[in-house]
């Protein structure tokens, strides 16, 4: 029987190779070397493949990079303070990694969006996660739902193409820029009674 720990070893190899490298860069021998697993292992708990486990490893990345925003915006003073908080994070995660770790989400869904239909949906269902908790998040700072929403999306269209700025410029220089605009776009809405 297979050991369940390979399989978590699998997924967080995985998942940051996909970080680093993209889905289409992440070789399944470069997976199982670097996770201590077989083929067999992989093909055990993803008898879909790579495509299995990239999805798998696409909603499960997802569900985290969530549940760290909703702690940053939930522990902030204020939701605008939280989006100012998240990008400053952003931004040193990058600086620590040496621009090799951002979004695995924005990576993947760049290589996938017009080519696999499953790796697409995995990464278009992540994105309205984060509009709709990011959404909720704003909202219940009094900023109307439909106006929370759309401060949402450009929220995280914001810090998706600062990743790829930044990392192609070698420079937090667009994150940081981001995060500022972001958090005072947020702050207007507050202002103006959401």
């Amino acid at each position: 029987m297979a050991n369940p720990n390979t399989r978590e070893r699998i997924l967080e190899v995985t998942a940051e190779l996909f970080r680093r490298y993209g889905y289409n860069g992440s070789g399944l021998k470069q997976i199982v070397g670097n996770a201590n697993a077989t083929f067999g292992s992989v093909y055990h708990f993803f008898p879909g493949g790579k495509e299995q486990l990239g999805v798998e490893v696409v909603r499960r990345s997802g569900q985290m990079y969530l549940e760290l925003a909703e702690t940053i915006l939930d522990g902030a003073p204020d939701v605008a303070t939280g989006v100012r908080d998240f990008f400053l994070g952003a931004a040193e995660v990058l600086r620590q990694t040496d621009y090799i770790d951002a979004c695995p989400i924005e990576t993947v869904a760049l290589e996938v969006a017009s080519c696999n239909e499953p790796l697409r949906q995995a990464t278009a269902d992540v994105f309205e996660s984060w509009v709709s908790g990011v959404g909720e998040r704003f909202s219940a700072a009094g900023i109307g739902a439909y106006k929370a929403r759309e401060l949402a999306i450009v929220v995280i269209a914001a810090l998706e193409g600062a990743f790829v700025l930044s990392r192609a410029a070698r420079t937090t220089e667009a994150v940081e820029a981001a995060g500022s605009f972001a958090a005072a776009v947020v702050q207007a809405s507050l202002d103006e009674g959401g």
